[in-house]
């Protein structure tokens, strides 16, 4: 047993041999809400990422909208592909700067796991049906501090939960770690949408403007390598994860065209009308029909208002459970005659 109980300290004696001054560093965890005994094998970083790659809402992401609601094809972008591109991303931000790979793709991983079904749609819909709002970084934290294991939630380390709730733009990650998987969650999807975009035939290539091409690269290979080599040069050796002027403004530029040729199109509109009626739906009907609510989400309301739990039950259905429970719920069954003859 002494032997498996050093292979921590031989990670902490790596880190603190190969590690940034900047970086977080596994044996400085600020710990757990609730404490527990340490893993003899792994870090308390390890052991989050593990941790959230089994966890039931990290399964449920293969089956959530990215952008296209349902998509048929078999390369479409996921809200689980997503996740993993945004964790290959934050890993190789983190080792060019000599941060905490584990600490980074465990964030990268959870990061997403409170994302509602139909995509942003799906998020605003129900922002502007409960009460208390909703976000679904807010709700990330959510689901790994209440929602997991039947109401026990995963009970993840500070800095893991912190990258979490703060990986959008406007949050202040308290880690470099963190700020490596916001940055990686901005560059991960406006390359692999432009992607989609171009394979559904909304776009083609030749339509982004040539000052942003010019710039970041024709393809989602260099556009990334571009954004990647930006940070080392750009974070190297500093307390900060950032890109240099020119590339974050034509990333940003990339974003806004997105915006507006993709994720705002009056097809999307469309689309997004029909989830709304859907959402609606169901929460009307959740409200008034509290003991329909799966056994878990019922235990919820001992604790948490009733607008709330509705909320934490719609966002955790995938697209394709949506449609299935609305049908459920709304749609009549067709009887089934005996055969009189």
């Amino acid at each position: 047993m002494e032997n498996i109980r050093s292979l921590n300290e031989r990670t902490y004696a790596i880190e603190k041999a190969f590690l940034s001054p900047y970086a977080t560093a596994s044996k400085d965890t600020k710990g757990r809400l609730r404490p527990e005994t340490p893993c003899a094998m792994r870090t308390d970083f390890q052991r989050d990422r593990d941790r959230l790659i089994y966890c039931k809402a990290f399964r449920r992401l293969k089956n959530k909208t990215q952008v296209f609601f349902s998509p048929e094809g078999d390369h479409y972008v996921t809200r689980l592909t997503h996740t993993l591109d945004v964790a290959q991303i934050a890993r190789s931000i983190a080792r060019t700067l000599s941060l905490n790979e584990d600490l980074a793709e465990a964030i990268a991983l959870g990061h997403d796991l409170g994302h509602t079904p139909f995509g942003h749609s799906g998020e605003r819909i129900l922002n502007s049906l409960s009460p208390y709002g909703f976000e679904h970084n807010v709700q990330s934290l959510r689901v790994v501090d209440v929602l997991e294991k039947d109401g026990a939630g995963l009970n993840l380390t500070f800095e893991v939960r912190d990258g979490i709730v703060n990986h959008k733009k406007s949050g202040n990650p308290a880690t470099l770690e963190g700020k490596c998987v916001s940055l990686a969650d901005r560059i991960a999807y406006i390359n692999h949408d432009l992607d989609d975009a171009v394979r559904a035939g909304i776009l083609k290539l030749s339509d982004v403007p040539e000052d942003i091409i010019s710039v970041l690269g024709t393809s989602s290979k260099e556009r990334i390598n571009t954004a990647i080599t930006s940070v080392y040069n750009n974070s190297n050796g500093i307390n900060d994860v950032k890109m240099d002027d020119g590339v974050a403004k034509a990333s940003e530029r990339l974003r806004s065209f997105m915006f507006e040729r993709v994720y705002l199109t009056d097809s999307a509109k469309g689309e997004e009308e029909n989830a709304e009626r859907m959402l609606s739906a169901m929460y009307s009907y959740f409200l008034k029909n509290l003991k329909r609510l799966p056994e878990t989400y019922v235990g919820l309301l001992e604790k948490y208002p009733e607008e709330q739990v509705v909320c934490d039950y719609l966002s955790s259905m995938t697209d394709r459970y949506a449609l299935y429970i609305f049908k459920s719920i709304f749609i009549p069954k067709g009887w089934t005659f005996i055969d009189e003859k």
